[in-house]
């Protein structure tokens, strides 16, 4: 699927049926392509602004820095590793976070968006 007016999302086009993402702000994984993508879309509200910072796709893998400005003012690096299939489709999602104020402020946000919608033990 490509559109003049769409890019393809790094990873959420892709995800199987049963792909889990590990976080820095979460305490386990999320499991679930539409459970991921609630919390990817949810993350992203709690962004004022992202820039990419480097990707390079090693074998099956692909690595993707990021930083961002949060709406608490926060900044936040960020590293995310993206595991394919042969097929392309991505069985895992792992992202990691830096520095911890930052990622304890985005978890706290998250806690807010999300509660009643995942399990409660997800939660920082």
């Amino acid at each position: 699927m490509s559109s003049t007016h769409q890019e393809r999302h790094p990873f959420l086009d892709d995800l199987t049926a049963e792909a889990e993402l590990i976080s820095s702000v979460l305490r386990g994984p999320v499991i679930g392509r539409e459970e991921i993508r609630r919390v990817v879309d949810a993350v992203g509200t709690f962004y004022v602004e992202q820039t990419p910072t480097f990707m390079e796709i090693v074998g099956s893998r692909t690595f993707l820095e990021y930083e961002a400005l949060l709406s608490s003012g926060e900044r936040l690096n960020a590293t995310v590793i993206i595991d394919r299939h042969p097929d392309g489709s991505i069985p895992r999602v792992s992202v990691r976070m830096a520095p911890v104020h930052a990622v304890v402020s985005l978890a706290d946000h998250l806690k807010g968006a999300l509660s009643g919608q995942l399990p409660k033990q997800l939660f920082l």
